[in-house]
C-alpha cells in the first residue's frame, strides 16, 4: 500500500535533497526514495489542499494512543534524532543512530559519518529545531514532520590537531520529514531539505 497524505497544512513547495554536515546546508541527509512504498521514504505528494485528519489512532501493530499522543511521541523522537545525529558528527560514531533511524536515511547518514572519519575529521553544529506535525500516512504508521531547521554554527575540525578547518554560515531551511512506526518504534526514515524559512 503506498503512504498518502491525509492531512496537511502546509504547502509542500520543491524537494532538494538534504547533504550532509560536511557540505553546505550541515544538518539533515537525505537517502533516495526506493521504489517499494512502504520503504519509509518521504513521498507526501498531492495537492496540498486540506483533507480530514483521520479519526482514530493507527491501527495495525501502531500503539494504541489519540493521533496527538502520536504527534508528541513522534516530535520527541525527530528531536532525538536530531540530537543523535549530531552526536554522530561530532565522535564519527554513527552506532547509535539505529536507535532512532531506519533505512533509507540509516545507511546515508552512516556512509557520510564514515566518510567524515575516514577524512580524519569532526563536525560540531548547533541546531535550533523547530518541528510540527502537517501529515501522516493513510495507515498511520508513517507521521510527517516539516522543521523550519536553523543552524546557529557549523565547524569542521581536525580530529589529529583539533585544529578548526573551517566553519559554514548560519542558515535556516524547512526540512521535511518521515517519521515511521517499525518493530515498535518511532525511527525517522527520510528526509528533504527544501526552501529557505
Amino acid at each position: 500500500m503506498r503512504a498518502r497524505l491525509v492531512r496537511t497544512s502546509l504547502p509542500l513547495g520543491s524537494r532538494r535533497a538534504f547533504t550532509a554536515p560536511a557540505l553546505a546546508a550541515l544538518v539533515l541527509t537525505t537517502a533516495a526514495c526506493g521504489p517499494d512504498p512502504d520503504s519509509g521514504a518521504l513521498k507526501p505528494r498531492g495537492s496540498g489542499g486540506q483533507a480530514t485528519a483521520p479519526a482514530q489512532a493507527p491501527t495495525a501493530s501502531a500503539p494504541a494512543m489519540t493521533p496527538q499522543q502520536v504527534d508528541q511521541l513522534v516530535l520527541k523522537r525527530y528531536r532525538e534524532y536530531l540530537r543523535v545525529y549530531k552526536q554522530a558528527f561530532a565522535s564519527n560514531d554513527p552506532s547509535r543512530l539505529a536507535d532512532v533511524a531506519s533505512d533509507p536515511l540509516l545507511s546515508t547518514v552512516s556512509k557520510e559519518v564514515e566518510s567524515t572519519k575516514a577524512r580524519g575529521e569532526v563536525w560540531r553544529f548547533t541546531l535550533l529545531p523547530n518541528p510540527k506535525v502537517y501529515g501522516r500516512s493513510q495507515d498511520g504508521l508513517t507521521v510527517y514532520v516539516i522543521d523550519c531547521l536553523r543552524t546557529l554554527s557549523a565547524s569542521r575540525f581536525s580530529v589529529a590537531t583539533g585544529r578548526r578547518l573551517g566553519r559554514e554560515p548560519a542558515s535556516t531551511y524547512a526540512h521535511r520529514s518521515a517519521v515511521r512506526f517499525e518493530a515498535g518504534v518511532w525511527k525517522v526514515s527520510d528526509t528533504e531539505r527544501e526552501r529557505a524559512c
